[in-house]
């Protein structure tokens, strides 16, 4: 995973997946999200809104999943995926059950991401 986005509130990584996938964190080492201050839950909840919108726009997915678990790493973050019917596991969740094998042709994740960033540092 690679960051691409930082303040002193939170940062955003790409997850190394099949389907336009990033992650959203809170800066601080914080196990819940009641935990976190007003100001990094504020940006975490337009982030998650940014992101989605930017998402839907760019890669045209059926559907956005957005998930927070911490299980295995007990720290604040948010998953926001662009899911499509011929990836590999829809409609199961991406650590469910494989479906299929697929062969995805998307845009670029570089190009997302620049255009992302532009959003970002406007309405952030």
């Amino acid at each position: 995973m690679s960051q691409f986005y930082a303040n002193e509130h939170i940062y955003i990584k790409i997850h190394d997946s099949e389907i336009p996938w990033v992650k959203v964190y809170s800066q601080a080492s914080l196990k819940e999200f009641s935990e976190c201050d007003s100001t990094t839950k504020q940006q975490i909840w337009q982030l998650l809104d940014i992101i989605e919108v930017e998402m839907l726009a760019y890669f045209n997915p059926e559907k956005i999943n957005i998930a927070s678990f911490g299980n295995y790493k007990p720290q604040v973050h948010w998953h926001i995926m662009a899911r499509f019917k011929e990836d590999s596991y829809y409609p199961e969740p991406m650590w469910g059950e494989k479906q299929r094998e697929s062969n995805l042709t998307l845009l670029s994740m570089e190009g997302f991401i620049v255009q992302l960033l532009k959003v970002i540092d406007k309405k952030l």
